[in-house]
């Protein structure tokens, strides 16, 4: 079948009807540009699955494309490029047109590759995300590392001395569902006091195992996230703090929730009631999801939630109090280091993806520059190299990185307020460069 002209209509005149968790809810009908942005994207997704990580738009929308025999990609890059001309005619709103555009640029882009004519590794990654990651210096990695090794004193390699530190701290897989609802319950009750929760919301945690990533927060709409929490790895007690706020809150969920009530339902702007990876909207929301844990935890009461979190672990330091405060003194000094040693990640990408090293090579820079042990670091690589997550692996520390200097150009009173905006409004990498 010959690829059919795109759709241009104005979408259907009703609101349509959606299933959500809880029940069924109205999804107001999309305008002429948030209808063929959906189109779009759902149709791209067909070529590259995993592309859509979330959808809760017009249910007829989704049927009308699950039907069709799916678009060329040459065809899907000109309608990303026909659709991204017409937002200056038909979008009058400014924050909403530039999301739109820089959405549409990473779409064309990932078409285009499809299409046969794939930019190089770096200008495809900069096209998906509106922003340029750099190769960092080693000499970063290698200051993190000795302030670590200062830490954590001793004859053995430092990987070795990281490695049994972090299993004094392994949480069984039996302990895991109760310490992971209280973790949920305080963090849930922190952002309800610092930035509110929107009516409904609700999240469920599951426990998986054999995926890329190691924790992932799905989106279903209605206010409602499913959040999976990977064994693949042990899960440790500091780890397991920043990955449910990263999940949670005030993290994608309280993110998504927000957008959600504010965007799709309030204003009705039903882009935003598809999520896409690779694409602008992720940095920003990897980086918010990363920078949300000092919310979740302010600084004065990090060492007490590690300790209760020992002892809810049934962890043995926690049987001796002061010892229990000196390790998470200790664990949240070497783990400012280790975020650190996290940004690696993107230089790996580069030496595997531009540079053309190797797997064994670049398996061997993230054990020996990045620290990481032998299965960490073999995670690590995994995610690297995936078809769909090769692109993403930057957005994590360059995300952070981008809005903690956006953050840091306010006084300390203005912050939550100031990342509350990252919660409500469709922001994009150019709207929190900080210039300079």
């Amino acid at each position: 079948m010959a690829d059919r002209p795109a759709d241009r209509g104005d979408g259907p005149a009703d609101a349509a009807r959606v299933p959500a968790m809880g029940g069924t809810r109205t999804v107001p009908a999309p305008d002429a540009v948030a209808r063929d942005y959906l189109l779009l994207a759902l149709r791209l997704d067909q070529r590259i699955p995993g592309l859509v990580d979330g959808y809760f738009g017009p249910a007829d929308l989704k049927a009308q494309v699950d039907m069709e025999q799916g678009r060329s990609p040459a065809r899907l890059r000109q309608d990303a490029a026909d659709l991204r001309e017409r937002l200056a005619g038909e979008v009058p709103d400014a924050d909403r047109r530039a999301w739109l555009e820089a959405q549409l640029i990473a779409l064309e882009t990932q078409a285009a590759a499809l299409a046969g004519d794939p930019l190089p590794y770096l200008d495809h990654v900069t096209r998906c995300f509106a922003y340029r990651p750099m190769r960092r210096p080693d000499a970063e990695f290698d200051d993190a590392a000795a302030t670590i090794d200062a830490l954590l004193p001793g004859d053995a390699a430092l990987t070795d001395r990281l490695e049994a530190w972090d299993r004094r701290f392994e949480i069984g897989t039996d302990r895991l569902p109760s310490v992971l609802d209280w973790l949920v319950a305080r963090f849930r009750a922190r952002a309800a006091t610092t930035f509110g929760l929107p009516d409904g919301e609700d999240l469920r945690v599951s426990l998986v195992r054999d995926e890329p990533w190691s924790g992932y927060n799905w989106f279903d709409g209605g206010r409602q996230s499913r959040v999976d929490i990977n064994l693949d790895l042990p899960r440790r007690a500091a780890e397991l703090v920043h990955t449910v706020a990263h999940e949670t809150y005030p993290g994608h969920h309280l993110e998504h929730a927000w957008k959600e009530a504010d965007l799709v339902d309030g204003q009705g702007r039903l882009e935003s009631s598809i999520l896409l990876i690779n694409t602008p909207e992720c940095l920003i929301s990897e980086g918010l999801a990363d920078l949300g844990r000092q919310f979740a935890v302010p600084s004065d009461e990090h060492v007490g939630l590690l300790v209760e979190l020992y002892d809810r672990a049934g962890l043995a330091i926690a049987a001796d109090p002061v010892a229990a405060r000196s390790a998470a003194e200790r664990t949240i000094a070497i783990g400012e280091h280790r975020n650190t040693l996290a940004a690696i990640r993107g230089n790996a990408a580069i030496l595997r993806h531009v540079d053309g090293r190797s797997h064994d090579e670049v398996l061997a820079y993230l054990r020996d520059v990045g620290r990481y042990a032998p299965e960490v670091a073999t995670k690590r690589i995994e995610f690297i190299e995936h078809p769909l997550w090769r692109t993403y692996v930057f957005v994590y520390a360059e995300g952070e990185a981008l809005l903690a200097r956006w953050l840091a150009v306010v006084p300390e009173s203005q912050r939550v307020a100031r990342f509350g905006r990252l919660l409500h409004e469709p922001l994009t990498p150019a709207a929190v460069t900080v210039p300079g």
